[in-house]
C-alpha cells in the first residue's frame, strides 16, 4: 500500500470513529464530523479528477495553515522541516556559521556576522555577497533556502563562494559549523549617572539566567537605578518572564495568571525565589514592537509599582500559546489562555473572536476597556497594550534618511569603509567627521542616488487626481513652477538632516568593527528614551511622583 492509499485509508478510519462517537455527543460534536466528512469526501473527489496532478501534502498544509490564520495569528501547524526553526525560536540555538543573512537587490548578504561565532572567525564580513552554497547557486534563492543550506551538523564544513565588494575576484570558504546560541542579553554595562543597563533582546530558554549573570556583574559598582530595555523585543517563553520580575518584586507576589477554556489549565504565577534586589530604582523601556513576555515584564513592574515603564505603548499580545504534539513528527502551536498581569487587566489589543465582515481584525473599542487599579492605587485600563508611564514617542526619520536606508546606502557605504579601513576608536570615541560624512556625500553621486521627498510625493498624486478631473489643463504651469520648488536637493538635505544621517552612519560603522555590542553602546548616548530614563531615574522628587495614588495612567485610544 503506498503512502497516498494509507493516508485515505486512515482519514476513512477518523471520520468513521468520529461519526460513530458524534452519536453520542451534542450538535457541536455532529457539526464536527460532518464537516471533516465532507472535507475527506471533496479531497478524494479533488485527487481524482482534477485536470493536473495536485500534491496531496501541499494541498493539505495550505487547507491547514489557512483554517489556522482564520483564527489568529499565533495558532500554528508546525510541519516535520521546520521543527529546527521553532527549536531556535525557543532556544535560540542552532547550528550553523552564525550570521544573519537578508537579500539585498535580489542578492543574498551577509547581514551581520555574530562575534565569536564561525562567520566571523572564518573572516566573512557584513556585506559578503554569498553566490553559492556547498556549489549550488544562490541566484533565485529565498533567504530562507539559503539559511536552510547554512544549517547543518556540528563541526562539519560547508563550502561557501563569496563576492566581496571591491574585489575583483570571489572567494571560497570552508566554514565549521558550531552550535549557535544567540545571547539574550546583547549588552550590558553601566552608563552615564552610576546607572546600570541591560538590553533584553528576547525571551528564549533560561534567558533569565543571563539577565541575572548581567545585574550581579552590574551590582559590583553599586547602580544607583536599572535601566531594562526591552524595545523591540518580541516576547516568548512566559516562565522567564516570570523568573525576571521574580528577581526585583517580593517572594509570594503574583506576577502573571492566565485563564482559558481548559480550567485545569488556568494558572497564578507568583513569585517564588528570593529576589536580588527589591529596592533599586528601575525604569523599563519599551515600544510598540514590545510584545507578548516582554509585556508581562513591564506589565507586572507598573501593576506592582515597582518601576518605570518609559517609551511607547507596546504591541497589545495578551495571549497565551501552548505547544501539542501531533503525529509524524510534527507540532501545532495553539492559543489556549489569555493572561492576566497583577491589576487583572488583560492587554490583548486585537479582537481575533470577531472579525469585520470584511475578514479584518478590530481593535478592542474603547467602550469595552475596563479601569484598573496598581497596588498604589494608580489608575490603568486593559485592552490596549502597556502605556507607559512616561511617554517618549520615537522621532521620525526624514524621507531622505528612509531612502538611504531602503536602498542599503547607509549599509554599502559602512561595507566599502570597513574593507577600506582597518580600525576605527572604540564605541565611545568614534563619531562621523565632515571629511567621512564629505566621502559618503561622494559615493551617493558616484551611484547615482535619488529620492523623492513626501511633499514631491503628495504632489504628484494630486496633479493625477487633478488629470482624472480634467483641471489639471487649468493649473499647470503653477504645477510646474511647484514641481521645481519641491524637488529634492541632495547637497542642501544632506546638510539640514546631517544629525541623524550621521547617528544612522555611526551605528552602521560600528556594528562593522565592533559587532552588535558595539553597535549598541554606540547607540546608548544619542537616545532620547535612555536619556529621559536617566533623568527620572535620578531625581527623588522626579521617581517618586509617578506612584501617587490617583493618578491616571493614559488609557490608549489607537
Amino acid at each position: 500500500m503506498n503512502w497516498k492509499k494509507l493516508w485515505i485509508s486512515t482519514i476513512i478510519v477518523v471520520i468513521a470513529g468520529l461519526g460513530f462517537y458524534s452519536f453520542n455527543q451534542d450538535d457541536k460534536n455532529f457539526e464536527l464530523a460532518k464537516n471533516l466528512e465532507i472535507y475527506y469526501s471533496l479531497f478524494r473527489e479533488l485527487n481524482m479528477f482534477y485536470v493536473d496532478e495536485v500534491n496531496p501534502e501541499k494541498l493539505v498544509k495550505t487547507s491547514i495553515d489557512e483554517m489556522l490564520k482564520s483564527l489568529d495569528p499565533y495558532t500554528n501547524f508546525i510541519s516535520e522541516d521546520q521543527m529546527e526553526d521553532f527549536r531556535f525560536m525557543t532556544t535560540g540555538e542552532y547550528a550553523g556559521i552564525g550570521a544573519l543573512i537578508g537579500n539585498q537587490n535580489g542578492k543574498i548578504v551577509i547581514s551581520e556576522p555574530y562575534e565569536g561565532f564561525p562567520a566571523q572567525k572564518f573572516g566573512l564580513k557584513a556585506g559578503d555577497i554569498i553566490l553559492e552554497v556547498e556549489g549550488k547557486s544562490t541566484e533565485n534563492m529565498s533567504t530562507e533556502d539559503v539559511s536552510n543550506l547554512l544549517k547543518g551538523p556540528a563541526k562539519r564544513p560547508v563550502k561557501i563562494k563569496l563576492q566581496r565588494p571591491g574585489e575583483k575576484k570571489p572567494y571560497e570558504v570552508d566554514v565549521i559549523r558550531e552550535k549557535i546560541s544567540i545571547e539574550s542579553v546583547p549588552y550590558y554595562g553601566m552608563i552615564e549617572n552610576n546607572v546600570a543597563y541591560i538590553r533584553l533582546s528576547n525571551f528564549t530558554a533560561n534567558c533569565s539566567e543571563e539577565v541575572k549573570k548581567a545585574y550581579q556583574e552590574l551590582k559590583k559598582n553599586n547602580p544607583g537605578a536599572l535601566v531594562l530595555d526591552m524595545r523591540s523585543n518580541p516576547g516568548g517563553l512566559l516562565q522567564e518572564a516570570v523568573k525576571i520580575v521574580n528577581m526585583f518584586v517580593p517572594r509570594g507576589s503574583e506576577i502573571v495568571s492566565t485563564r482559558g477554556k481548559v480550567k485545569q489549565w488556568d494558572k497564578a504565577y507568583k513569585a517564588t525565589n528570593t529576589p536580588l534586589d527589591t529596592t533599586i530604582r528601575i525604569a523599563v523601556l519599551t515600544n510598540s514592537s514590545s510584545a507578548s513576555a516582554s509585556e508581562i515584564v513591564a506589565g507586572a513592574i507598573q501593576d506592582l509599582d515597582r518601576g518605570l515603564v518609559i517609551g511607547s505603548r507596546t504591541f497589545g499580545k495578551g495571549l497565551v500559546q501552548t505547544t501539542r504534539d501531533l503525529s509524524y513528527n510534527t507540532k501545532l502551536k495553539v492559543t489556549t489562555a489569555k493572561y492576566y498581569i497583577p491589576s487583572g487587566r488583560c492587554i490583548q489589543a486585537l479582537d481575533y473572536s470577531n472579525r469585520n465582515e470584511d475578514g479584518s481584525v478590530g481593535h478592542v473599542p474603547d467602550s469595552l476597556i475596563s479601569e484598573f487599579k496598581t497596588i498604589k492605587g494608580r489608575i490603568v485600563f486593559d485592552g490596549g497594550g502597556i502605556i507607559p508611564d512616561i511617554v517618549v514617542e520615537p522621532e521620525q526619520l526624514s524621507n531622505l534618511s528612509a531612502a538611504l536606508l531602503t536602498n542599503f546606502m547607509i549599509f554599502d557605504f559602512a561595507t566599502k569603509f570597513s574593507n577600506e579601513n582597518e580600525s576605527i576608536a572604540s564605541p565611545d570615541e568614534f563619531n562621523i567627521s565632515g571629511n567621512i560624512y564629505g566621502q559618503f556625500a561622494q559615493f551617493l553621486k558616484d551611484n547615482n542616488f535619488e529620492y523623492e521627498s513626501e511633499s514631491e510625493h503628495l504632489l504628484k498624486e494630486l496633479e493625477k487626481a487633478a488629470k482624472e478631473e480634467k483641471y489639471y489643463s487649468l493649473a499647470e504651469k503653477d504645477f510646474e513652477s511647484l514641481k521645481g520648488r519641491l524637488e529634492p536637493h541632495l547637497d542642501k538635505d544632506l546638510e539640514v538632516f546631517s544629525n541623524e544621517i550621521k547617528i544612522l552612519l555611526e551605528n552602521e560603522i560600528v556594528s562593522r568593527f565592533y559587532y552588535q555590542k558595539g553597535a549598541i553602546r554606540s547607540s546608548i548616548g544619542e537616545d532620547k528614551v535612555i536619556k529621559t530614563a536617566i533623568e527620572k531615574l535620578n531625581s527623588d522628587m522626579a521617581y517618586n511622583s509617578y506612584f501617587e495614588p490617583g493618578i491616571i495612567i493614559s488609557m490608549n485610544k489607537k
